[in-house]
């Protein structure tokens, strides 16, 4: 299986947004996977993309911002049930 920051990185290219090259950090993915994986497990399978989408759009709002992502998972994640 490919690695997911390759992929990320391979995205960020075919976007051509040089400012993205955050999200193929290691850190970055983790945290977008791992909320991924509440989502899917807390909710259901399909709520992985909405959730990971959701916190797309907010730090797009914030300016895109990669501090925002902290804020915007631990508000998403809020959302999910324990």
């Amino acid at each position: 299986m490919e690695d997911v920051e390759a992929f990320a990185e391979r995205a960020i290219t075919a976007l051509g947004d040089d400012n993205l090259t955050w999200v193929a950090e290691p850190a970055t993915v983790a945290a977008l996977l791992s909320l991924a994986a509440d989502a899917a497990h807390g909710v259901t399978r399909p709520a992985a993309p909405i959730a990971t989408f959701l916190a797309g759009v907010t730090l797009g709002q914030a300016g895109g911002d990669p501090a925002a992502l902290e804020a915007a998972l631990a508000q998403i994640r809020g959302a999910i049930p324990t």
